[in-house]
């Protein structure tokens, strides 16, 4: 539905992503509530915040519906600096443990 104004979204959309963000919330709770530890605490946290932030950045800020460069150019260069920081930290991890097996 487009309008001379801009384009209208249904109520029932922003709805249904407010109940997915409840829903996932909830899990997010869930987590903390069975008092998980370690890597399954981490990894279902940043799942869960992860999946609430695209569906916010999808709906709320309209992402869905931009064109798919405008979509790269703010998404990419993120995502960029996210793998270069996983690098460098697999790399601190390696030298720290060679610095552990070999001390100067």
């Amino acid at each position: 539905m487009t309008t001379a104004q801009g384009q209208q979204h249904p109520i029932s959309l922003y709805l249904q992503v407010w109940g997915w963000l409840f829903v996932l919330s909830f899990f997010s709770y869930l987590v903390d509530y069975n008092d998980l530890q370690g890597f399954w605490r981490w990894s279902l946290v940043l799942l869960f915040m992860s999946m609430k932030a695209t569906l916010i950045v999808a709906v709320f800020m309209h992402m869905r519906w931009e064109r798919l460069s405008l979509i790269y150019a703010i998404l990419v260069p993120p995502l960029a600096m996210l793998t270069l920081i996983l690098f460098l930290a697999a790399e601190g991890g390696y030298i720290s443990a060679l610095r552990a097996a070999y001390p100067g």
